[in-house]
């Protein structure tokens, strides 16, 4: 193999991998996404994986593991108000003016959504000075009134940080579309993206849910209201950005179609198609492209059909001549391959659509 194709051996299973940094699955899964771990691809199909020389970079750095935890830390509305110092009530404002960005949501038992924030971004934010009037004292008037008409930009916070998160996991251009199509509502994304096949494939390539909820279910709307963007501001600033992934990952490589779409081989033209050989009749079952009963015009042909023949108006015929045709091809199921007398003069052949004795013409 070359030197740049990292085998399968040289690498270990995600879960595997949060064992061997000493690190719960949450914990790893923010520290994959913050880039404390790097992660790549598996070339097999089966999702990420980490390599042997990033866990071993990873353990040799100072205070493992206790100092790779703490960033990767991860505390709710009372925890981060008791770091910076105030009230919940407080705090949550800080969080609905965006002054603090959450890194993780989730639905609770009771289908509450609960945010985390980085403690160590929470002990940042309380270390700046110029942070301190907000976390004391009364609100600047500006601030209370966006509290007073709902402004809340944690979930718009949120998405952009959970986007640049999947953004730094893949390459593909077609991928990188997929992400940012997941954020908007399909009404849009099928205003952009026009072409089915295209929207069927970012649909393939989507990120997977941030919840585990059934689909349909009332978690799994409530996470959807949270994924999709509804700011205008949001929605316009996503559209183009959608707009401007699909042209780069259509420069890099068309969309898969299926093959009902591809272009067909046209057929032959009926002049160049070489006439068939004389097959006989078979003494069994109707031979195929025989006419049908409801057809009482149509002349008999030969056993074979072929494409590019030509058609029935080209050889003009009577109605009497139709069915004297007919009668002959109806004698002629009733032989035998031996028998030179007719022998099926009382018992006519069962395919046939008449019992009538056959003439001997």
């Amino acid at each position: 193999m070359s030197g740049t194709t990292i085998t399968q051996s040289a690498t270990v299973s995600l879960s595997r991998a949060a064992r061997e940094l000493e690190l719960r699955r949450g914990e790893f899964d923010l520290a994959l996404h913050l880039g404390c771990v790097r992660s790549v691809p598996d070339e097999g199909g089966g999702g990420r994986r980490v390599t042997r020389a990033e866990i071993d970079r990873v353990r040799a750095e100072t205070g493992f593991p206790d100092a790779l935890r703490e960033r990767v830390k991860a505390v709710g509305t009372t925890e981060g108000a008791a770091l910076l110092g105030v009230t919940n009530t407080r705090f949550t404002r800080l969080a609905r003016l965006g002054l603090v960005v959450p890194v993780k949501v989730y639905l609770n038992r009771y289908r509450a959504v609960v945010w985390l924030y980085l403690a160590e971004e929470l002990r940042q934010f309380a270390a700046d000075q110029q942070n301190a009037p907000l976390m004391s004292g009364r609100t600047p008037e500006a601030l209370r009134d966006q509290l007073d008409d709902g402004l809340d930009l944690r979930p718009r916070n949120w998405r952009g940080r959970h986007m640049g998160f999947l953004l730094r996991q893949t390459e593909d251009p077609w991928a990188r579309a997929a992400v940012v199509a997941s954020l908007l509502d399909p009404v849009q994304v099928a205003e952009i993206v026009t072409d089915p096949h295209e929207r069927a494939h970012l649909n393939r390539l989507r990120p997977a849910p941030v919840s585990q909820a059934a689909p349909d279910s009332p978690g799994a709307h409530i996470v959807q209201r949270i994924t999709t963007a509804d700011d205008p501001d949001e929605i316009s600033w996503l559209r183009a950005d959608l707009g401007q992934s699909v042209l780069e990952a259509r420069e890099d490589r068309p969309a898969p179609r299926p093959a009902a779409d591809a272009a067909r081989v046209p057929a032959p033209d009926a002049a160049q198609v070489p006439a068939p050989a004389f097959a006989p009749v078979p003494s069994v079952g109707p031979p195929t492209g025989a006419p049908s009963s409801t057809d009482r015009t149509s002349p008999p042909r030969a056993a074979h059909t072929m494409q590019g023949r030509p058609a029935a108006a080209d050889f003009p015929i009577t109605r009497r001549e139709a069915a004297r045709s007919r009668r002959l091809l109806t004698w002629l199921r009733g032989r035998g391959p031996d028998d030179a007398a007719y022998s099926a003069r009382n018992s006519p052949s069962c395919t046939t659509e008449t019992s009538r004795r056959p003439s001997r013409s």
